[in-house]
């Protein structure tokens, strides 16, 4: 039987040092580090890890809530979205990761975009955007909507 993608990369060992430094650049990142600036970076570095060994085929279980429960208090548009994506990418290049196993993860990630964003591609809108951060339920005004009628 052939090695798991998990295997290829180098394991946990190798894992753990790519999430380590894709979540700091994450956090620190000034287009979306602010979703974050409460939350436990050492927390999601292991929820990250679990989440992304499972998927490149570890014998390891995500532990974590429900992706689309955990991301629908946050008003994440499309674009921060990519931005994130476009970090990933970035630090996979860092640790020179084969392209059949960079691939698989990034279209992976992007096939966990309709959990995250309701933003297709990185379709933003900022007057939405706004409005979500203003107001915690996510729900659009009146205004807003009459105006999308229009």
């Amino acid at each position: 039987m052939g090695q798991t993608l998990y295997e290829e990369l180098g394991g946990e060992a190798k894992l753990r040092e790519i999430i380590d430094l894709f979540i700091d650049r994450v956090f620190d990142d000034r287009m979306i580090g602010f979703f974050f600036r409460h939350a436990d970076r050492e927390r999601i570095k292991e929820m990250e890890f679990q989440l992304t060994a499972q998927f490149l085929g570890a014998d390891i279980e995500y532990r974590g809530r429900p992706l689309d429960e955990v991301h629908a208090k946050h008003p994440i548009m499309g674009g921060q979205f990519a931005r994130r994506l476009q970090i990933l990418r970035e630090t996979l290049e860092v640790f020179q990761v084969a392209e059949p196993i960079r691939g698989a993860w990034i279209a992976h990630t992007e096939s966990l975009r309709p959990l995250i964003t309701r933003d297709r591609g990185s379709d933003c809108d900022p007057i939405l955007a706004r409005e979500k951060a203003q107001d915690p339920s996510g729900s659009p005004s009146i205004a807003h909507v009459l105006k999308k009628e229009t």
